[in-house]
């Protein structure tokens, strides 16, 4: 049924924009016309046919093809839906001239006024009409053009100061990296260079942040022989995030109370996967790191969200316990709303938290002095660095990339972090 709804609704748009389209090309010649006319409503019958099929496509042999597909299917419906607001707006706009119009004069008056209207309305009609098909036109053409970044890692180097710091760890250098979801990736050639660019850093310590999987750890298989090749001379630590447990597969063993031995024995295995790596799993511990009589903690949690939708648990007590005495703590949890949802309140001596889960939504504008992205109606820490008095929190962007495969302004991080 809402496969049929969603017929509908692509099959009126389609309509109406081709409306529009029809009186922007009235001048064109009728080899054109019916060039570019051909092309729309070929497209726009893929598009719908794909979505009536959607099902009985074996798109588990073609996830590749499938994430283009689903890329450029969304982006012609949120183009044309662009197009039809504004068409909507001027259809408005004249509806209540033409109302306003009729009841203000006399007949034969308002019958003039109208008409002196419609010339006015034609060029308003106009602009609005090409202002649609150009911010629509620009959507999808960002969304295509975004498939081209992907991989195209990028460096942030941050240098943060604390006064706690113990002086043996001064100008220590931290990697982070977050959201590796490797089941989307299909070159392991463009992966291993995002890999060589981490090895380049010559980082003291490597940190990842969770969501290594999009659901199964078999999707690592390919990978572990990648990913084993980050080392440090203070060691690879890792956490989990929501993607690890497996909760968005169907697993077919499910009983009626969603329990699946399949889903755990999954998780196990991603957990011995991270060993495979020579990363240390952190899971609601932590672990003290000595330099020259010198101690730091880095702590470790599982996910823990305040968003219902995600999974909590994490466990920050155990984590933290048996570390009070030391004087610098770095905590890796994936969610960033665990900040503050328990840290900034509740454990006011951990002074830096590092996140990652929200990929900056893959899509957004960084420029200088100028950060936007739709995931900030979301999360209140988003993207990068956040500070409360002299706890600190670095939101991550994300190595890899889930659902659109690409990214538009917000690329694929990499995050060298210094301590000074």
């Amino acid at each position: 049924m809402s496969s049929i709804i969603l017929v509908l609704i692509m099959a009126g748009m389609d309509t109406y924009v081709f409306m529009a389209l029809r009186t922007l090309l009235v001048n064109l010649s009728p080899r054109w016309k019916t060039l570019i006319f051909s092309l729309y409503w070929l497209t726009s019958a893929i598009v719908i046919s794909s979505i009536v099929f959607y099902s009985s496509i074996p798109w588990e042999k073609f996830m590749e093809a499938r994430s283009y597909y689903l890329t450029f299917a969304f982006g012609l419906f949120f183009a044309k839906a662009l197009i039809v607001l504004f068409l909507l707006a001027d259809d408005g706009r004249r509806a209540i001239v033409w109302v306003y119009e009729k009841f203000r004069s006399a007949p034969e008056v308002a019958a003039a006024v109208d008409g002196n209207r419609e010339t006015e309305g034609i060029s308003r009609s106009q602009f609005l009409m090409k202002t649609g098909f150009l911010i629509g036109g620009t959507m999808l053409g960002t969304l295509l053009y975004g498939l081209s970044n992907k991989y195209n890692y990028h460096v942030r180097k941050i240098r943060l100061t604390f006064n706690n710091l113990p002086t043996a760890f001064k100008g220590l250098k931290i990697v982070q990296i977050s959201d590796v979801h490797s089941g989307s990736f299909t070159d392991k050639a463009a992966v291993q260079k995002g890999i060589d660019l981490i090895k380049s850093q010559k980082p003291d310590l490597i940190l990842f942040t969770g969501d290594l999987v999009n659901d199964k750890a078999d999707e690592m298989n390919d990978y572990l022989a990648v990913f084993n090749q980050l080392q440090a001379p203070m060691g690879v630590y890792s956490t989990l995030g929501n993607h690890d447990y497996g909760d968005y597969y169907p697993w077919p063993d499910y009983d009626a109370d969603r329990r699946s031995r399949m889903k755990v024995a999954n998780l196990e295995r991603l957990k011995a996967m991270h060993g495979e790596m020579g990363w240390k799993l952190l899971m609601n511990e932590h672990t003290v790191l000595e330099k020259d009589g010198d101690k730091i903690a880095l702590l470790g949690v599982e996910n823990w969200s305040a968003n219902p939708r995600f999974p909590r648990k994490g466990d920050l007590a155990a984590a933290y316990a048996g570390s009070e005495s030391i004087p610098f703590k770095i905590l890796l949890s994936h969610d960033p709303t665990h900040w503050d949802g328990q840290v900034r309140s509740n454990y006011q001596d951990i002074d830096l938290m590092l996140a990652g889960h929200t990929h900056g939504m893959q899509f957004g504008v960084e420029i200088p002095f100028f950060k936007w992205s739709p995931a900030q109606y979301i999360y209140k820490q988003w993207a990068g660095l956040y500070q409360d008095g002299k706890q600190r929190l670095y939101v991550n962007r994300g190595f890899g990339f889930l659902g659109y495969p690409g990214r538009v302004g917000i690329l694929p991080e990499i995050t060298v972090i210094e301590l000074v």
